[in-house]
């Protein structure tokens, strides 16, 4: 039998495969950043995009939407942090973009592990 966690992977797995390029490779590398940056977060489909939240019946914490832009963003869960300099206290909550690499890999995964601390 197939436990509630592996479900909503393939779920994720299957929403991303769904995409068209160039987004659908370009969402299976974030995914796979955030799982590798915080292996012990739980995919699953929230409010029809993937999301990553601490157990299956926990909210999401950081999602991943593919609209006109490929988007990463944290939900009202997280702790949000003022960003200080010039922002102030704005709160950055979410990070646009349209290619990854070896920065914006670095990037994410200090954003994904910062949402669960």
């Amino acid at each position: 039998m197939t436990s509630k966690d592996e479900k909503n992977l393939a779920q994720v797995i299957d929403k991303i495969a769904k995409m068209d390029e160039p987004e659908q490779s370009l969402m299976q590398r974030v995914h796979e950043v955030i799982m590798d940056a915080v292996p012990a977060l739980k995919p699953r489909i929230w409010y029809g995009m993937p999301a990553y939240a601490q157990s299956a019946s926990t909210p999401a914490l950081v999602t991943l939407r593919n609209d006109e832009r490929v988007n990463l963003a944290l939900t009202e869960k997280v702790t949000l942090r003022p960003a200080g300099g010039s922002d102030g206290t704005l709160m950055p909550a979410a990070w646009y973009f349209e290619s990854i690499d070896d920065a914006a890999e670095k990037r994410i995964a200090e954003i994904v592990r910062s949402a669960v601390s």
